[in-house]
């Protein structure tokens, strides 16, 4: 077994890191740029207002979202993460999270709707979201680290890569699964594949895709605790004291804080996916919910229903006046 020749594999990926670094290093500053803006900007919204106004809000969007059990509890929540003296470190997670969430949104549902809307697309995205989902999630820092350094870019990269294939895998399952003969249906009424995918696939699929953006979030919060070991800050930071410096009191209050954030972003999400609360009726009031899919489907294209049946109706006849 000695005398078996070694794949210097790392070396070669170390090699393409390299290059990349130096070919493209302007490239990944621009990126870098946008990111660190974007999350500066996130940053500064959650932490400048005073703890109160911030606690409205989270309340309000609570009782918009799930009503007052919810907001109540959500109330609570803050309120104890305040009295841990985590409230500036839950913010800064929270933003953190929000601006990964969004980045790994924008990119998974897209790809998700390409994928089920083509095989080859699907073919080709499953074998790089399996690798993707059993990386070791300490791996993703490394590459991060280099093309990024130190700060809250290459965490946000890395938990976007992390966070990704849920988004993908459960978009392209929610659009699959939408009942084909409904899909016919709009197509009979002539109406194009960009408005029975915007009218009758996407509001049907919603509660897959919002389950996909759900476990983006809770992927995201979990990385984004992890990411503190390469400067990303947030609760991350009490929590790698504690591991270092064996403080059990720190890590619990910290632990618990990202408890609490988590299951206020789970129920949020979740409640959004489902339509419960004052959430259904806001979307009803938009017509994007609450219809049948026969209904979405007859009105795909009611103008050219209604032209084509027009045409070729009869004309009247007009009896000859003597």
């Amino acid at each position: 077994m000695n005398d078996f020749p070694r794949l210097p594999l790392g070396q070669w990926v170390e090699n393409g890191i390299d290059y990349i670094t130096v070919t493209f290093g302007v490239f990944f500053d621009v990126i870098k740029f946008i990111i660190a803006s974007v999350a500066d900007g996130m940053n500064i919204v959650f932490t400048s207002p005073p703890f109160w106004v911030m606690l409205i809000i989270f309340a309000v969007v609570a009782f918009i979202a799930r009503g007052w059990v919810f907001s109540l509890g959500t109330t609570v929540s803050f309120l104890l993460i305040l009295s841990l003296d985590q409230w500036d470190n839950a913010m800064d997670t929270l933003a953190l999270v929000l601006v990964a969430a969004a980045i790994a949104v924008v990119i998974s549902v897209p790809l998700g709707i390409l994928a089920a809307k083509y095989q080859t697309v699907s073919t080709i995205v499953k074998p790089i979201l399996d690798f993707l989902q059993t990386m070791p999630a300490f791996v993703y820092l490394i590459p991060a680290l280099i093309l990024f350094r130190i700060g809250d870019v290459p965490g946000i990269v890395a938990t976007v890569l992390f966070a990704l294939a849920p988004g993908v895998r459960l978009t392209e399952l929610g659009i699959r699964g939408v009942d084909k003969e409904v899909v016919e249906a709009g197509q009979a009424f002539g109406s194009s594949p960009s408005r029975i995918l915007r009218q009758i696939q996407l509001p049907l699929a919603l509660p897959s895709i919002m389950a996909g953006i759900n476990q983006v979030i809770m992927l995201s919060l979990s990385m984004v605790v992890i990411a503190s070991m390469v400067g990303a800050g947030g609760l991350g930071k009490p929590v790698i004291q504690s591991l270092s410096r064996a403080d059990v009191s720190l890590g619990f209050e910290a632990g618990l804080s990202v408890v609490l954030l988590a299951i206020f972003l789970d129920r949020l999400t979740a409640s959004f996916g489902t339509g419960k609360g004052y959430f259904r009726f806001i979307m009803d009031s938009f017509n994007f919910r609450g219809r049948s899919a026969e209904a979405n489907a007859a009105e795909a294209d009611g103008t050219n229903a209604t032209t084509s049946a027009a045409s070729t109706e009869p004309a009247e006849l007009t009896p000859p006046v003597r």
